[in-house]
């Protein structure tokens, strides 16, 4: 097996995070248990802290995740904002994707 470069981790993730609504609706998920609980309940980020949604991000990400947590889809329209926004978290998602299948998915 090959291996795989981090500029194809990163066009593999990315694309992934901006067409696949599996793997949108997941990050976005996994995105938001980052952020601490205060910033989950207020649906904003208040802390520079590395992990979770970037400020400008935090209020409607924070919101679309609660919703599709309650709710368990979110319309064609919020679909099209998470597969614009969510591909600049690609680093957190490949932080805490399993690597080897990671690079076996971008192998095939």
């Amino acid at each position: 097996m090959a291996n795989v470069s981090k500029v194809q981790i990163k066009e593999f993730v990315k694309r992934k995070l901006s067409t696949d609504p599996v793997w949108a609706r997941h990050a976005l998920l996994k995105i938001f248990e980052f952020q601490t609980m205060e910033e989950q309940k207020s649906k904003d980020t208040m802390f520079n802290n590395g992990v979770g949604f970037t400020g400008t991000d935090g209020r409607i990400l924070s919101s679309l995740a609660t919703q599709l947590q309650r709710k368990g889809y979110l319309s064609e329209k919020q679909m099209a904002l998470v597969f614009k926004k969510m591909p600049k978290y690609w680093i957190q998602v490949v932080k805490i994707s399993d690597k080897e299948k990671l690079n076996s998915l971008i192998q095939s």
